[in-house]
């Protein structure tokens, strides 16, 4: 499958297309680090996002979420144009993101950074509610510390859940971040080098985590990452970019066995 039979497929959001790049170019200087890529990622799926170094995976893993602007071209989610729009309103729409670099906040505990992330609605009634303890106001921070702890259980953190974040070892801080791009249910979870500085059994454990969380809120998940292993065994459809072009889109049998993708990684 070429990569533009896998990414322009003639579909629209009823049929389950949920995140779309389409034409999108980014330029550094006369540096090209994205050009006319196009990408779609259907509800439901979990899609791997792969290529050698400098293919440009961050570039693109930036544009989706908002922390860059394509030059041209456009970012689609749930059908509407949200090239424009910046990185919190998209978060607030329903795509969320972790990060390479862990990014927990080190002296609240696991239960209070997921909380954190939950903040942004409010709890009903503002200050007042708040001093006089009102029910509506009583009943929203239940039911936020109910989501809470399910989403613990969820991610395996139920059992260290009042520990300070920072005492955590690298895989279960992942897992905290993991917990609080999900809390507030995503449309689309962005996976950042998920499995950076991560051993095989915690890897194995994120890769079942990923799934159950997929499964359970129906979103969509795209995997950027440089363990092709992981991506091959996790994915139900992977991309490969190569010097900011997308050069495949197709299952992990199919890119597999892909000359393309061969050259880019072994040429």
């Amino acid at each position: 499958m070429t990569a533009v039979e896998g990414a322009r497929r003639d579909r629209n959001v009823e049929d389950g297309l949920v995140l779309g790049l389409e034409r999108v170019s980014v330029r550094f200087g006369g540096i090209a680090a994205l050009t006319d890529v196009d990408l779609a990622v259907d509800a439901g799926e979990v899609c791997g996002l792969i290529g050698p170094n400098g293919a440009g995976k961050t570039t693109l893993f930036d544009v989706v979420s908002g922390v860059r602007i394509p030059e041209t071209g456009k970012v689609v989610l749930d059908g509407g144009d949200i090239t424009q729009w910046p990185a919190a309103r998209r978060a607030r729409a329903g795509l969320r993101r972790t990060f390479q670099r862990v990014q927990t906040y080190g002296w609240l505990s696991i239960q209070d950074n997921v909380l954190a992330a939950l903040e942004w609605r409010g709890g009903g009634g503002g200050l007042p509610a708040d001093l006089l303890g009102l029910p509506r106001r009583r009943r929203r921070e239940r039911e936020r510390r109910e989501r809470v702890g399910h989403v613990l259980e969820l991610c395996g953190l139920t059992a260290v859940a009042g520990q300070p974040a920072g005492s955590l070892p690298m895989g279960l801080a992942r897992m905290v971040e993991l917990a609080r791009a999900i809390v507030d249910p995503p449309r689309v979870l962005l996976l950042d080098e998920p499995t950076s500085g991560l051993g095989d059994s915690e890897m194995a454990r994120l890769g079942e985590r990923i799934r159950a969380i997929q499964a359970e809120e129906s979103c969509a998940v795209l995997l950027v990452e440089h363990d092709v292993g992981f991506v091959m065994e996790q994915c139900d459809r992977i991309a490969v970019l190569n010097l900011g072009e997308v050069i495949a889109v197709g299952s992990a049998k199919e890119i597999q066995s892909d000359a393309a993708v061969r050259t880019a990684y072994l040429g």
